[in-house]
């Protein structure tokens, strides 16, 4: 399997019945302050609260009825786990989901509200793959991975699909980047329609595997994540790097306060809740790490789940 704009656009048509056109605002206040134009993608406001209902949902109904039959699963933090058990609930069968032991609260309220049976595990990748993978032997269910498999990539992919149907003219996208899924669908369907467009990766300083992989060329997988963004923890996935390389143009990082304030910045400007995943595009721009001064600039607002009990700033 692969990626290109064509699995992307047959991923649009198979997904369009279940999931939201979500919308793109804009702000006069945000534009002023980053001297250009800025257009705001809101997957907050998707099925799931999270853009992660595009791929997830690609991917299950992109299954066939007998190993549809024997269930999905997979291992996430929240996002992810909360779209495939919506879309094994849309499509009726079983969804298993481990989840870091960690994971944000509001997170796991959401996979249970799909019905999503949950195991919990360690907070490290090497538990979340090991115990995904005994749920597999044990259930013959289907892996649907969060990021390194290309059906999802493809459903990750609409998103930007949709911005540039809305927005043809824009000059750059940012995308947040965990494992690379999103970025990945972005990429792909931007320079395939845009090959002048740029594509500009961000992600927190404090899981920065990304940008140090895109440096040297080759994986190199964080060795201390430390980060509020909990949905951009996980290392790049081995089919997303290549991916990387040869459609985005650049990775960039930024600090813990960047995107505190950042997130902030869009729920009072924006009036939107945004999480802080979400928010890394926008903090990119604000510490000055992108320059977008008299450009049209795509941004990603990659979900919008949080824990209100445990908000990093004051309401």
């Amino acid at each position: 399997m692969s990626l290109d704009l064509a699995a992307i656009r047959t991923a649009h048509d198979r997904i369009r019945p279940y999931i939201v056109r979500t919308p793109v605002l804009t702000n006069e206040w945000l534009d002023a302050a980053c001297g250009g134009r800025l257009f705001f993608k809101c997957e907050n406001l998707q099925h799931v609260g999270a853009f992660k209902a595009r791929g997830a949902t690609n991917a299950i109904f992109s299954l066939s009825d007998t190993a549809a039959a024997r269930g999905v699963a997979t291992h996430s933090s929240g996002n992810h786990a909360a779209a495939v058990a919506r879309a094994a609930r849309l499509r009726g069968i079983p969804a298993h989901i481990v989840m870091p032991s960690n994971s944000n609260p509001a997170k796991i309220r959401n996979v249970e509200r799909y019905g999503g049976r949950i195991t919990l595990c360690e907070p490290t990748n090497a538990a979340r793959e090991a115990a995904c993978a005994r749920l597999i032997a044990e259930t013959g269910a289907a892996l649907i991975h969060p990021f390194n498999d290309f059906r999802v990539m493809a459903g990750q992919g609409t998103a930007a699909l949709e911005l540039l149907e809305d927005h043809p003219d824009l000059d750059l996208i940012l995308c947040p980047v965990g494992g690379g899924g999103l970025l990945c669908g972005t990429a792909v369907a931007a320079k395939t329609l845009h090959p002048n467009i740029r594509i500009i990766a961000t992600e927190p300083a404090g899981a920065d595997d990304a940008a140090r992989s895109f440096q040297a060329g080759h994986i190199l997988p964080a060795a201390r994540v430390d980060t509020i963004a909990d949905g951009l923890r996980t290392t790049i996935g081995e089919n997303n790097f290549p991916l990387i390389q040869r459609y985005v143009d650049e990775v960039v990082t930024v600090s813990e306060s960047g995107i505190i304030a950042a997130m902030r910045r869009l729920w009072e400007e924006l009036k939107i809740i945004v999480e802080p995943s979400a928010a890394v595009p926008l903090a990119a721009i604000l510490e000055l790490k992108v320059s977008v001064t008299g450009r049209r600039t795509g941004i990603i607002l990659s979900g919008g789940n949080v824990d209100l009990d445990a908000l990093p700033f004051r309401m």
